[in-house]
């Protein structure tokens, strides 16, 4: 598969997984009851006096929104498909840069969900927690998911451009062997031992035969 190919489905993946990270912020079902299976949705009074797992998922969630945006630009810009973003050296570092920002927007997401997880998990299983106790929503799945599409999509790109840097450096180094400068040292050293295998020996004086 060319780099042009390979860039195009990395950036497919990431830009799918970053759909569904965004698609859970305004999901109500990130967890659900284990008796009626209702959501749990509820208006807050204050953005402050929410516990502490919420203000990080919710950190985190913003922060995997906002790099999976900025990488989707960048990887624009940075492909080869494209016609802006400059120089081929410019486009490498930029899709570089993009596929490094998806993996991070990746793992913020799977973080989030996953201190989200646990804490209903925790809940769910101690014995001493006697209010209403919940389950796994759809939107911890979706999560997860989106999380998986954004960290291979930019392992895929940062892997395929590696790849086609290796290439132009061995077809590079190849062009320098055998270089006109190389064959022109190389014709200097074959005069020179022509010349002396042709110069007549001194150990013979004037009038010798052989």
């Amino acid at each position: 598969m060319s780099t042009m190919a390979t860039e195009i489905v990395a950036f497919l993946l990431s830009v799918s997984g970053w759909i569904l990270v965004s698609s859970t912020l305004p999901t109500d079902y990130w967890k659900v009851s284990s008796v009626d299976g209702v959501s749990n949705c509820k208006d807050f009074p204050s953005m402050l006096a929410l516990d502490v797992y919420i203000q990080v998922c919710r950190g985190l969630m913003i922060a995997a929104v906002c790099l999976g945006f900025f990488g989707a630009v960048l990887a624009l810009l940075g492909m080869k498909c494209t016609k802006v973003g400059g120089s081929e050296n410019i486009k490498t570092r930029l899709a570089v840069f993009a596929g490094f920002q998806y993996i991070l927007s990746g793992l913020c997401c799977m973080t989030a969900c996953s201190i989200y997880a646990h804490r209903i998990t925790t809940d769910f299983f101690d014995p001493l927690f006697v209010a209403q106790k919940f389950e796994l929503g759809a939107a911890l799945f979706i999560g997860w998911a989106g999380s998986v599409l954004c960290i291979l999509g930019g392992l895929i790109f940062c892997l395929s451009l590696s790849s086609g840097s290796s290439v132009r450096l061995h077809h590079s180094s190849r062009g320098a062997a055998v270089s006109p400068h190389t064959h022109g040292e190389r014709g200097k050293a074959t005069s020179s031992l022509q010349r002396e295998f042709l110069k007549p020996s001194r150990k013979f004086g004037r009038n010798a035969y052989v």
